[in-house]
């Protein structure tokens, strides 16, 4: 869907390869850039949800395939980049979406960390951590090649302020900061300056992943971890998808063309406040 905007912002053209896409806050985001004239790729394993967020970009006058693929599984990327070479020829922008956590992964006056599952464990780690550097191998290699391309990664308020039960989601987040940083650094020195590698750091955005510990399952209102995160927001509200197309349009167009190397926390302060 191509309309009139600042050059400085634009992505109109662009092939965006989205993971994770079948969500609610990547595939907001895939309906922000294929409002902007964006290729949108939706990238997800789950081929409903991946299919509905293509159609439903259609349906609204953009442009976007559903490529169903798993991000930890390099023959399953490699399938969809064959797909994305064979439409398009090129990779613009990547973001690196795919994530989430476990409830078994969490501890809970049911599950101590001491009885943790490692299979739980695991799962989140591999699934965010390796689940963005997977495609980023198998994306960014097209980058590398064609000496541009912008990859957003998805981190999370976490990766700053570890919090409460969520150990590896945490943990994970953590390390997707540093693999930003060193990303930018790698990729600009041994292949193009050109070629730019940022995050964004969501605060306490409601999802499918997070929604059983900030509201009750029965009754829909504030747990006491959700009354506490609002309290310390300084906004008094959770994020909605929203919120974060601002930054994302800065991010993946020429507007932030001399940055790379940075997380951006989107967070409604939440990160500035210390409680008092």
């Amino acid at each position: 869907m191509s309309s009139e905007q600042d050059p400085l912002f634009s992505v109109e053209g662009q092939v965006a390869v989205m993971t994770g896409a079948g969500g609610v806050l990547i595939g907001g985001m895939a309906r922000e850039l294929a409002k902007r004239g964006a290729h949108v790729v939706v990238v997800d394993r789950a081929v409903d949800q991946a299919q509905k967020v293509a159609e439903g970009i259609r349906a609204e006058g953009g442009m976007a395939e559903a490529v169903i693929a798993d991000v930890l599984d390099r023959k399953s990327l490699g399938d969809a980049l064959s797909c994305v070479m064979e439409s398009y020829g090129r990779v613009d922008i990547l973001i690196n979406g795919a994530g989430g956590n476990r409830k078994e992964a969490s501890t809970s006056p049911e599950l101590s960390f001491f009885d943790m599952p490692a299979d739980a464990l695991k799962f989140v780690m591999d699934l965010n951590l390796l689940g963005t550097i997977f495609p980023t191998q198998i994306f960014g290699r097209i980058m590398a090649r064609q000496k541009h391309g912008v990859i957003l990664n998805i981190s999370s308020m976490n990766s700053f302020r570890p919090l409460t039960k969520i150990i590896g989601y945490s943990a994970a987040k953590a390390a997707i900061n540093n693999v930003t940083q060193w990303l930018a650094v790698h990729l600009a020195q041994n292949y193009s300056p050109g070629i730019r590698v940022n995050a964004i750091a969501p605060g306490f955005f409601e999802t499918a992943q997070n929604k059983f510990l900030l509201r009750d399952e029965t009754t829909g209102e504030l747990t006491a971890r959700g009354q506490q995160i609002v309290g310390h927001t300084p906004m008094g509200r959770f994020g909605v998808p929203e919120d974060l197309m601002g930054t994302l349009i800065w991010l993946v167009s020429p507007a932030s063309k001399f940055v790379t190397g940075i997380v951006v926390p989107v967070d409604g302060g939440f990160s500035a406040y210390s409680g008092v």
